[in-house]
């Protein structure tokens, strides 16, 4: 075990808990940066939903831009920024697919028209108007009416972000605000700050 000073995911499971508790909303969500094929990067909030010293984890379908940004490229950052604490956490690593034992876990923890929208909606395709959406839903209701047995679609998942630097990013007054960082080399944490 790390000693906690040299921990980035005590500190981070530190900020996260305040976080939770004074952040009015979404204190899960996170900013999600990829690269895409011609190098262009693409920036999206996503929700965190779950994370252990092996990683952060969400879920999505594994056809829209963001997974085809990472089948590219598997060097993503995330961010966090609570406005209410002035702090932000930001996070380098590498993204891999979650196994689908986790996936179906979390899939079948969802609510039923979640369940079905992820069927129904071909993510980041273009939508000719709303209605065929809502009548593309209307099908997989039909076709799933059970809510206790929806199948996962083999497009949708999870991933796992396992990190390799983090910046724990306080305000301070007059901006000369603190910045910690945690830095991988090879399986050891190395701890260090930066100027504001």
């Amino acid at each position: 075990m790390l000693d906690k000073n040299l921990n980035p995911f005590i500190l981070f499971h530190n900020w996260f808990e305040n976080a939770s508790e004074k952040e009015i909303n979404d204190p899960n969500a996170m900013c999600l940066s990829t690269v895409d094929k011609n190098n262009c990067p693409h920036s999206r909030m996503v929700l965190l939903k779950g994370y252990d010293e092996s990683g952060f984890r969400f879920f999505t379908n594994y056809e829209s831009n963001k997974s085809n940004d990472i089948e590219q490229n598997k060097n993503v950052s995330l961010n966090f920024h609570w406005k209410s604490l002035q702090r932000q956490i930001r996070i380098e690593g590498l993204i891999d697919k979650l196994n689908s034992v986790l996936s179906d876990e979390y899939y079948n923890s969802r609510h039923y028209m979640s369940r079905i929208g992820a069927w129904a909606s071909d993510q980041s395709r273009p939508l000719k108007n709303r209605k065929e959406l809502e009548e593309k839903i209307e099908m997989y209701k039909n076709k799933y009416p059970d809510e206790n047995n929806v199948p996962r679609p083999p497009h949708w998942g999870g991933f796992i972000i396992r990190p390799k630097k983090f910046e724990f990013w306080q305000d301070m007054p007059h901006r000369v605000h603190q910045r910690e960082i945690f830095e991988l080399n090879k399986q050891e944490w190395f701890k260090y700050n930066l100027n504001p």
